[in-house]
């Protein structure tokens, strides 16, 4: 039997051998195979989680601008009523004095002007400081990614406290607080020379405040020959750039920071998304003022109506207060409707999303 079974061997050796080979190769194909199986799904969840951990980390980035956001106002509102003081003039008002009428004029040219300032003042802080933390957030996830094998850290403190301190152009310096001055003086010699006792309407409050935005802004390009953003950021011969030696490595990506944060001020998505909060804020601010248009008892039948309120009109005398307490619902560091609708705007979060982004996939930041 044995020398049968060797005889079937030996005539067949060939396909013996071809078998051998070819279930060897097989076997070896399925551990190279599942050995490369392995390595993507390593590499796929090494991958996976990186972008989890920077997704956790952005998403935490974007709750720290909410909270700087509502804790800067309360200074933005204080620098705005510093330099638009109404309060003596309404104290001053209660005494009943001889030029009443005088003093109600400054009252409307400070109340609408402070308005509209803290407006613009307020979309601008919202975007400035999402550029401003997302570029720090980029550094700082990149820092944590490259610091454990002994990197010199991108964005170390101290150079985050000084790129961070430029906010302070916009809070304090800012060209006296974002044209406040060319503002109001729109207000006094240009426009708005409405009588006290004069009825407005919503609308006609509406086109009031389109004309004034057209008039600020078509007046910072024509002056300065730049867009708002120059309202945000101090000239560059005014940095620390300015310095002709003895600057330190921290100073130098200071600079650099504030240059790249000057070039997203300058890109036209920056641009796009301001207007975009200009435009929210303003539509926010009358429907603000909108809460005090109401109708007469008698004249209910025009409430259902879906222009309930554009036949509604105040004196002017009684819209002046109302606009002149805006301030404290557009710059109020408990989040206000006002607040609430800058800071959920779509275009602002993909914005943000597209800085940090940038931000922190560069992998020659450091040079």
């Amino acid at each position: 039997m044995l020398s049968s079974v060797w005889s079937f061997i030996k005539r067949h050796k060939r396909k013996f051998i071809f078998a051998g080979a070819f279930v060897g190769g097989v076997y070896l194909l399925g551990k190279y195979a599942q050995a490369k199986i392995q390595e993507l799904q390593e590499r796929e969840a090494v991958e996976y989680i990186s972008q989890a951990r920077r997704q956790l980390h952005f998403e935490s980035n974007q709750r720290t601008c909410n909270m700087t956001v509502l804790s800067m106002l309360p200074t933005l509102r204080e620098a705005i009523m510093h330099h638009l003081h109404s309060e003596s003039l309404t104290a001053l008002l209660k005494s009943k004095p001889a030029n009443k009428v005088e003093i109600w004029e400054d009252l409307k040219i400070i109340s609408f002007t402070r308005s509209i300032v803290a407006v613009y003042s307020a979309c601008m802080l919202v975007v400035l400081l999402r550029v401003q933390l997302n570029i720090i957030g980029g550094y700082l996830y990149l820092d944590n990614s490259v610091t454990k094998n002994g990197t010199t850290p991108l964005a170390p403190p101290e150079v985050q406290q000084q790129y961070l301190s430029s906010i302070q152009h916009l809070l304090g310096d800012g060209k006296t607080t974002c044209g406040l001055s060319a503002i109001r003086s729109i207000y006094q010699y240009s426009y708005f020379q409405v009588s006290l006792k004069q009825g407005l309407s919503l609308q006609e409050l509406e086109q009031h405040v389109v004309r004034v935005r057209q008039l600020v802004e078509d007046r910072c390009v024509s002056y300065n020959r730049r867009p708002l953003s120059w309202y945000m950021m101090p000239d560059e011969e005014n940095t620390l750039a300015a310095q002709a030696s003895g600057l330190t490595g921290n100073d130098i990506t200071t600079i650099k920071l504030l240059n790249e944060t000057r070039d997203m001020l300058d890109s036209p998505d920056f641009n796009t998304v301001l207007n975009t909060c200009l435009s929210r804020g303003f539509s926010r601010f009358l429907d603000n003022i909108a809460e005090f248009f109401q109708p007469s008892q008698g004249d209910s039948t025009h409430c259902s109506s879906p222009d309930g309120l554009s036949h509604v009109s105040l004196p002017l005398a009684k819209i002046i207060p109302i606009a002149n307490g805006q301030i404290h619902s557009i710059c109020s560091e408990i989040p206000s409707h006002f607040v609430q609708d800058l800071l959920m705007i779509d275009q602002v979060k993909e914005f943000a999303a597209n800085v940090y982004e940038t931000f922190s996939s560069h992998c020659d930041l450091h040079k």
